[in-house]
């Protein structure tokens, strides 16, 4: 980024404060910045690094924002942590390794797939709920081996790219777990902040980034992150649900286009 250019920096320092909104809430705040970052005349991967990086603070104090509704739910962030740790480095290992086409071909299916399981998800849990009754079973606080391999492989997709990775999540969570929709989402931020640092970690060794996008997005976002969880604890299930679709369609609009 050439550092002359104020309105370039102040898009930067902009687009940062709605990701980081947008990702506390419901996800695809790297459909805000990626755009962003390219059209200040980053070449794709650096973009996408330097994203990773600069959204870190965005989702810590997404997460701190969340803290009550994570109560109670220790045992299994760690237990999916870890995975999303393990799928977080092995995508970013790919955004490296692989042509840039090669993985985003994809990307809009992913999205696409998961907004319809955010749709679906109350009558899809009703049913296994249903289903698990009728059997004598109860419904696994952790969602058993089942939603831990979706959340890894989920957090692969997020190291590479990260765009409606937290959707992803809800809408895996929504569907084998018996729990609200707000707890769900501050599981969701725990996640997406592991992802994001074990990624800038490895870029940082071996990956080439723009440090003035890295500042200015990474204040942005820690600004967005705190707004947007002190807004998006408020919301109704309903209400959250509707705003996690209309986003995601957004971003496979904008996915399918670029």
């Amino acid at each position: 980024m050439n550092a002359a250019h104020l309105g370039e920096l102040l898009a930067v320092l902009g687009a940062g404060i709605a990701a980081g909104a947008v990702n506390a809430v419901v996800g695809s705040g790297t459909l805000i910045t990626f755009p962003v970052l390219l059209a200040t005349g980053l070449p794709p991967v650096t973009a996408t690094v330097s994203n990773a990086l600069g959204l870190i603070p965005g989702s810590i104090s997404g997460a701190i924002g969340y803290r009550e509704e994570l109560r109670g739910q220790r045992r299994r962030i760690v237990k999916w942590g870890a995975g999303a740790l393990l799928g977080g480095l092995t995508g970013a290992t790919l955004l490296l390794a692989l042509p840039a086409s090669a993985f985003e071909r994809i990307v809009p299916a992913l999205v696409g797939l998961a907004l319809v399981l955010v749709v679906l998800q109350p009558l899809l849990a009703r049913k296994v709920r249903s289903r698990r009754t009728r059997k004598g079973r109860t419904v696994r606080p952790d969602g058993g081996p089942l939603l831990l391999v979706g959340l890894t492989l989920a957090s692969v997709y997020g190291g590479y790219f990260s765009a409606a990775q937290g959707i992803i999540y809800v809408a895996l969570m929504g569907m084998l777990l018996d729990d609200g929709l707000q707890r769900l989402t501050a599981v969701k931020n725990v996640l997406v902040a592991v992802v994001n640092s074990v990624a800038a970690l490895f870029f940082l060794v071996v990956a080439d980034f723009d440090w003035t996008a890295v500042a200015l997005l990474a204040v942005g976002s820690a600004v967005g992150g705190h707004l947007g969880a002190t807004t998006g604890r408020r919301l109704r299930p309903s209400v959250l649900r509707t705003l996690i679709v209309a986003v995601g369609t957004v971003a496979v609009v904008q996915l399918v286009l670029r």
